[in-house]
């Protein structure tokens, strides 16, 4: 039987610090993403201008963090198929309530 080993980082401290350096330019990005939030908070917005313009903020920032340090950028197509799928069961399981706002009644008593 043989014996499974993990293997070992074989990366040199010139590509370590490549990586730093984008990890660095995201925690940058994402104080000032932070900022605009905050920013934005201050405009008094109508609330679901609000609400969708902090989604599309909280939306890039969790892009971000999920290309850069769960390492998406560098995967395969199937993991991109994966995570298009997810979101687009998200979106189905967002838009399904919906469907019971727009009963159409006719106003007959009963019905």
């Amino acid at each position: 039987m043989a014996e499974l080993h993990a293997q070992p980082h074989s990366e040199s401290p010139e590509e370590f610090k490549k990586h730093l350096g984008r990890y660095y330019v995201v925690f940058v990005a994402l104080l000032c993403l932070t900022a605009v939030t905050v920013g934005v908070s201050y405009l008094r917005l109508a609330r679901p201008i609000a609400i969708a313009v902090a989604l599309v903020i909280a939306s890039v920032k969790a892009g971000l963090v999920a290309a850069v340090f769960m390492h998406l950028i560098s995967e395969k197509k199937v993991i991109f198929a994966v995570l298009l799928l997810t979101a687009l069961f998200f979106a189905l399981v967002l838009f399904l309530p919906s469907l019971t706002v727009f009963e159409h009644h006719s106003g007959m008593p009963g019905t």
